[in-house]
């Protein structure tokens, strides 16, 4: 075993904001990557969600989206801001933004002339649309994606039309998957330029992703009439269940495929319900679903514990889960062993607790969380890394280049915890 974590030596360079692209680089960073994160003066708009502390501009959510990363706060606007960025560029390894297509451009750091300087780089653009397409100018957020990609539509085709129930789900998934995404082309990109030296510009797109990890797109395009038949696997039939010990449980698999129908029925120990013409077809079973429900749902309710439960649906290869809110099952044993949840400090003397990493290796160990930065927290420290003196940084920020938003230090009761003050910064830079 080595101390080295997985992306040890490797330097990113975040232009990005809000969800797809920094949990991109969260990633990178909690795989051992040196992620600086470049904040405009305005700051990240996800600080000022909540819940948080709004005094320290540091939301819970900006937290869990930027642990681990550095923080370096400059005005792009300024010649002066634009070539410091430019010298960041030219030893990257990485570089990730996820702007509207060509933002970066303007600005002179757009993949073209950051690769003409560092022919190395592999630079990931995440957009909505991509880069080049007759939909890139538009602005891309999750639940307009969601809308345009048919997974909506998929909601509304499950769950029925009335328009006036709220058809979004709570969770940003084109934000996220498209950040996987991201990770997944970035990862291949470094694996080529460690074989030919050669690096490359990748284009990751919102929409192409929704359609990438649904896995019932070929269902969807095929015009095939599966009459009463579900399609195939997939959560969508999937029945919850009450228990006599208090649970509410799903079981993974539908009670009307054909596929899946004989399970139920071998479990149970009813084959007579295989010829009761009630259910004998799908579209039998379909219309009759109240009183298949009802026979298996009695049959449920007869069991005392989840393991008894367990060991007969185990003995036809039928999987249950038991619906929990994501408290209790953070509180569990499992998560515990796992490392599932991670806490750290929001800087203010308060405790929050954010995903853990999903990966264990087996060589390469990964450290724990890091805290979440202020915005400019790390202009001092940056800066001297890429060869600035005292008197140029200080120049800087007087004139507006660098900024910082650092709070002051919080009460004595907490002040333990609490960040370095920008004097401080100073010294320990020095």
């Amino acid at each position: 075993m080595t101390n080295r974590t997985p992306l040890a030596g490797i330097k990113v360079v975040d232009f990005s904001r809000v969800l797809a692209g920094p949990h991109c680089t969260r990633a990178l960073s909690d795989l051992g990557a040196d992620v600086i994160k470049i904040e405009p003066p305005r700051g990240d708009i996800s600080r000022y969600a909540l819940p948080g502390d709004e005094t320290a501009s540091m939301s819970y959510y900006y937290i869990q989206q930027n642990v681990g990363k550095r923080n370096i706060s400059i005005d792009l606007n300024f010649p002066e801001g634009r070539e410091v960025v430019r010298k960041m560029c030219d030893s990257a390894d990485i570089i990730v933004e996820n702007f509207r297509a060509g933002t970066l451009k303007f600005f002179g750091l757009d993949y073209e002339s950051v690769a003409a300087r560092n022919p190395k780089v592999i630079y990931a653009s995440i957009s909505g649309y991509g880069q080049g397409s007759a939909l890139s100018h538009r602005s891309a957020y999750a639940p307009t994606v969601h809308a345009e990609s048919g997974f909506v539509g998929g909601m509304i085709d499950h769950l029925g039309e009335d328009l006036t129930v709220k058809r979004h789900d709570a969770y940003s998934h084109a934000d996220i998957y498209t950040g996987l995404e991201a990770i997944i082309g970035i990862l291949a990109a470094l694996h080529h330029r460690d074989q030919t030296g050669e690096g490359q510009y990748v284009d990751i797109a919102m929409a192409a992703t929704m359609l990438a990890v649904n896995e019932r797109v070929h269902a969807d395009l095929s015009d095939v009439d599966l009459g009463a038949e579900p399609a195939a696997l997939g959560p969508a039939d999937s029945p919850f269940f009450k228990t006599s010990y208090g649970d509410v449980i799903t079981i993974a698999t539908s009670v009307v495929s054909s596929l899946t129908f004989p399970n139920y029925i071998a479990a149970m120990r009813r084959p007579d319900l295989a010829s009761d013409p009630r259910f004998a077809t799908p579209a039998a079973r379909r219309k009759n679903l109240n009183a298949l429900y009802q026979i298996i749902q009695q049959w449920i309710l007869s069991f005392a514990t989840a393991g008894e439960l367990d060991a007969q649906l185990d003995e036809v290869k039928l999987a249950f889960g038991v619906v929990r809110s994501v408290k209790d099952f953070a509180g569990s044993d499992w998560v515990k062993w796992w490392g599932a949840i991670e806490e750290v400090t929001d800087r203010r003397g308060k405790a929050v607790r954010i995903p853990g990493k999903p990966w264990h290796f087996s060589k390469t160990p990964l450290a724990a969380a890091r805290e979440a930065a202020f915005r400019g927290e790390h202009n001092i420290e940056v800066m001297k890394e890429y060869g600035y003196s005292d008197q140029e940084i200080a120049a800087l920020t007087n004139s507006g280049v660098l900024l910082t938003n650092i709070p002051p230090r919080p009460s004595p009761s907490i002040e333990a915890s609490a960040p370095p003050d920008s004097d401080d910064v100073l010294k320990q830079a020095s």
